[in-house]
C-alpha cells in the first residue's frame, strides 16, 4: 500500500512559525470545513496550512519519500505517504491521494498550484466521492484550463485575444504551416498547465521544429498532455495579470493587477503589484474583461486572467489560470484579502468576504522575488542540503517583509521538484519603499549549501531601468545577453566593497590577536574580482589605508574608520571617506554605513580563504584577496594554475535524467549540434556539441541518472 500515516513525532511540537498578519484578522465566523487535505507540497502547502489554522480547520498533508521530513509535513495535523519521489508516482498519483482523503476523513481538498490543481478529472473524482474541491467547478476548469478552448471562450466573452490558431496542432509540420501563416515570431506553448513549462519562442521553421518537440515533451512530462498551440508572439510585451475571486452565488470581483514581466525561460522571476504601466482606465477595462470571462463560464474561487500589454497599453488575453497563483502574496499585501480564505469560503458555499467592487482599494506597493536554487547565469537548477539558512525579517515596519517558504536549515533541495526556495515579498507605501526593502531583505537572506539566484534578483531590483519601470518580458535577455555573471563593480560599489573588506580584515585580525589596543592604523592591498564587458574577470587592485577613529577596536558591535583608497586601473579616482562597520561575533551579517553618502548596506561574510575571504555583496559572491603590501609584491612571482580543457567534453550542466541521446561514437557533428537532452525539475535542456568534430565516446543512454558536471560525451582530439 502507498498509504502510510505519518507519526506525529516530538519535533512537530518544537517547530514554531512566527505569527504573520499580512491580511488582518480572520474574517470568517461561519462554519466551513472541519478538515481539509492539501494535495501539494513545499511552500504552498505551508501557506494553505497557515490560513486553515487561522480559520480553525485541521489539515492533512500528503508526501513522497523525498519529502518525508519536510516542513509542511511537520506543520500539518496529519500526513500520509503517497509514493516514491517521482511526481507521477506521488503528487500526481490520484489513487493514493483519494485513499488518503478517505482514510483521513477530509471534507475538502486544496490543490495549491501545479500538480493536480488544474486537473478536471481529479475534480470529477472528488465530486463523485462527495468531497469539496477548493477551486473552480470541473466544467469551468475544463473550459479555461485548456488554452485552445479558453481562447475561443474569451473571444465569445468579448475579451481581446492574440492572433493565432484556435485548433489542436497535429505535429511539427503543421506547426510550421501555422507559423508561416501567422508570421514569425510565434509562441509554442502547452495547451494544458502553465508555469512556463512547455513553452518556446520560434523565429524560423527550424526553430519551430525543434521547439515543438521540446515543448510537447515538457508538456507531457509536466501535465500528462502533450497538445501544443501556436500563436503570434507580441514583441516588447509586458506580462500583466488580473486576479479575480468569485463565489457560488454570482459574485465576482477583480483585484488590482500584478506585473510579471521579469521572466526567464517564460517563468516569472520578479513580480510587483500594481504595475507602473497601467493607468486607472486601462486597469478598469482589464478588470472588467476578466470578470466578463469568469461570468461567461460560471467561475467560482480564485483565478487569474493573464494579459500581454504592449507599449500603447493595448492588451490581449493570454490565458486563465484556474488556481491560486504563485505570486498571490503581493496581491494580498496591497488589498488585505486572504485569497486562500476566500477560496475556502467559496468551496463551502459562503459568499466572498466583500461583494462590493468599490471596496477594493490599492494600499501601497508590493514586490515578490522568487528565490530559486539555481545557477543565475544559465538558469540551471542546483540540488543539495541547506547547510545554513536564515530568512530576512521585517525591516522598517512590522510585516514589510514576507517569506513564503517550505524549508528550514538542513532541508534538502531535490532534483525531483521545482527548485524554488522561497517567495520573498516586500511592501512599502511607495514603489521606492518596496524596492529599498527588497534590496535590504535580499542582502539579509543567508543561504549556503546550494547555488541560488539572489545575485540576479539583487542586480535586477537595483537596476536603474527596473527602478524607473522600463521593463518588458525581454528584460533579462536585453540586460544580460550573455547570461548574468554577477554584479559588475562601479566606482561607487568598488569603493564600498574595498573599504568594507579592509575594515573586516582589520577587525578579524584584532579578534585573533591578544592585543587589540595597540593597532590603530593598517594598510592593505585588496584584489577584487572585476567583471569585464566580454564576461571575463580581472582583479581590480585597491590599496586601502585605514585609521581607527577610537582608541581600541570594538570586538563586538560597531567600529568607525577613516579610509583612503587608491586604485590601479586609472579609471576610479582616489577617495577618502568615513565608514562605520557593525559586525557581531559569530554572525555573517556586516553592516556598512557611510555617513557622508547617507547609505547603508549589508554584506555577508561567508567563508575564510587562503589569502582573504568570500563575501556576498550586492547579492554576488566575491572571493577577495586581502594582502599586506609585501605579500602583494611577492604574489606577482606566483604562477597561475593551468585550467582543465573541457573543449572536447560535453558535461551535464545539472543533476538530472537523460531523455535522449542524438549521436553515437564515430558520428561527425557540427558545433552547436544537439547531442543529448537532460531533464531536471520538469524542464528539458538541450546539450550541444562544444565544437565540430568526431564523437569519441558516449557514456550515457536514455533513462540514465546523472550528476552535475558528469562527463556525458567525448570528442576526438583535434
Amino acid at each position: 500500500m502507498y498509504l502510510k500515516r505519518f507519526p506525529l513525532i516530538r519535533s512537530r511540537l518544537l517547530h514554531t512559525t512566527a505569527p504573520a498578519r499580512y491580511f488582518g484578522p480572520c474574517k470568517t465566523t461561519e462554519p466551513t470545513f472541519d478538515k481539509i487535505l492539501i494535495a501539494n507540497r513545499g511552500e504552498i502547502a505551508c501557506r494553505v496550512i497557515r490560513t486553515a489554522k487561522r480559520m480553525g480547520i485541521k489539515t492533512v498533508a500528503v508526501y513522497s519519500d523525498a519529502d518525508a521530513n519536510s516542513l509542511f509535513v511537520r506543520e500539518a495535523d496529519e500526513a500520509f505517504r503517497v509514493g516514491p519521489a517521482p511526481t507521477s508516482q506521488s503528487y500526481l498519483n490520484v489513487e493514493a491521494i483519494m485513499d488518503a482523503i478517505k482514510t483521513s476523513g477530509a471534507q475538502a481538498v486544496h490543490p495549491g498550484y501545479g500538480f493536480l490543481s488544474e486537473n478536471a478529472g481529479f475534480v470529477k473524482r472528488l465530486d463523485a466521492a462527495g468531497v469539496s474541491f477548493i477551486g473552480p467547478k470541473e466544467y469551468a476548469m475544463a473550459a479555461m484550463g485548456d488554452k485552445i478552448q479558453s481562447k475561443i471562450i474569451a473571444k465569445e466573452a468579448g475579451v481581446n485575444t492574440i492572433p493565432g490558431y484556435d485548433g489542436v496542432v497535429r505535429d511539427a509540420e503543421h506547426a510550421v504551416e501555422i507559423a508561416e501563416d501567422i508570421g514569425y515570431p510565434v509562441m509554442l506553448k502547452a495547451s494544458a498547465g502553465g508555469g512556463g513549462k512547455g513553452m518556446r519562442i520560434a523565429h524560423s521553421a527550424s526553430e519551430v521544429h525543434e521547439g515543438f518537440k521540446l515543448a510537447s515533451d515538457e508538456a507531457q512530462s509536466s501535465f500528462g498532455d502533450n497538445r501544443i498551440l501556436v500563436e503570434k508572439f507580441i514583441e516588447e510585451p509586458r506580462h500583466i495579470e488580473i486576479q479575480i475571486i468569485a463565489d457560488g452565488q454570482g459574485n465576482v470581483l477583480w483585484l488590482p493587477e500584478r506585473e510579471c514581466s521579469i521572466q526567464r525561460r517564460n517563468q516569472k522571476v520578479i513580480e510587483e503589484a500594481p504595475s507602473t504601466h497601467l493607468d486607472a482606465d486601462t486597469r478598469r477595462k482589464m478588470g472588467e474583461q476578466a470578470v466578463a470571462l469568469a461570468r461567461n463560464v460560471g467561475y467560482n474561487s480564485a483565478g487569474t486572467v493573464e494579459f500581454l500589454v504592449d507599449k500603447h497599453r493595448n492588451f490581449y488575453f493570454l490565458e486563465m489560470n484556474t488556481r491560486l497563483q504563485v505570486e498571490h502574496p503581493i496581491t494580498e499585501y496591497i488589498t488585505g484579502f486572504d485569497l486562500v480564505e476566500e477560496m475556502i469560503r467559496s468551496a463551502a458555499g459562503l459568499p466572498l468576504t466583500t461583494t462590493d467592487q468599490s471596496a477594493v482599494k490599492i494600499n501601497g506597493w508590493a514586490i515578490e522575488s522568487r528565490v530559486y536554487a539555481e545557477d543565475p547565469e544559465k538558469y540551471l537548477p542546483s540540488i543539495g542540503t541547506l547547510s545554513k539558512y536564515q530568512e530576512p525579517r521585517s525591516w522598517r515596519v512590522e510585516n514589510d517583509v514576507r517569506c513564503d517558504s517550505g524549508i528550514s536549515e538542513g532541508s534538502e533541495i531535490s532534483m525531483f521538484y521545482d527548485p524554488m526556495i522561497c517567495k520573498l515579498s516586500t511592501h512599502g507605501a511607495t514603489r521606492a519603499d518596496a524596492i529599498a526593502t527588497m534590496n535590504h531583505a535580499l542582502d539579509r537572506y543567508l543561504i549556503k549549501g546550494v547555488t541560488h539566484n539572489i545575485p540576479l534578483l539583487r542586480d535586477v531590483v537595483s537596476n536603474n531601468d527596473f527602478g524607473s519601470g522600463r521593463i518588458t518580458t525581454a528584460f533579462l535577455a536585453e540586460h544580460y545577453p550573455g547570461g548574468f555573471k554577477g554584479h559588475r563593480l562601479t566606482s561607487e560599489t568598488a569603493g564600498q566593497l574595498a573599504t568594507a573588506s579592509a575594515a573586516m580584515q582589520f577587525i578579524r585580525q584584532a579578534r585573533e590577536s591578544s592585543d587589540h589596543v595597540a593597532a590603530r592604523v593598517a594598510e592593505y592591498v585588496l584584489l577584487l574580482p572585476q567583471l569585464q564587458d566580454d564576461g571575463s574577470v580581472h582583479k581590480l587592485e585597491a590599496r586601502v589605508s585605514l585609521a581607527l577613529d577610537s582608541a581600541a577596536v570594538n570586538l563586538q558591535g560597531t567600529n568607525s574608520f577613516t579610509a583612503t583608497t587608491v586604485y590601479d586601473n586609472g579609471e576610479y579616482p582616489p577617495t577618502t571617506s568615513k565608514l562605520d562597520i557593525s559586525w557581531d561575533v559569530d554572525m555573517p551579517f556586516v553592516e556598512l554605513c557611510q555617513p557622508s553618502q547617507g547609505n547603508a548596506l549589508t554584506l555577508q561574510y561567508l567563508d575564510p580563504l587562503p589569502l582573504g575571504f568570500r563575501v556576498q555583496f550586492m547579492g554576488t559572491k566575491f572571493d577577495i584577496d586581502v594582502l599586506l603590501p609585501r605579500q602583494r609584491e611577492l604574489l606577482r612571482f606566483m604562477k597561475e594554475k593551468e585550467r582543465l580543457d573541457t573543449s572536447k567534453l560535453v558535461l551535464s550542466p545539472m543533476p538530472g535524467t537523460i531523455v535522449s541521446v542524438a549521436i553515437a561514437p564515430g558520428d561527425v557533428v557540427a558545433e552547436g549540434a544537439e547531442v543529448a537532452v537532460v531533464e531536471a525539475m520538469k524542464m528539458q535542456n538541450v546539450l550541444r556539441a562544444p565544437r565540430a568534430g568526431t564523437i569519441k565516446a558516449v557514456h550515457v543512454q536514455p533513462g540514465a541518472t546523472v550528476g552535475g558536471d558528469d562527463i556525458l560525451i567525448e570528442l576526438e582530439d583535434e
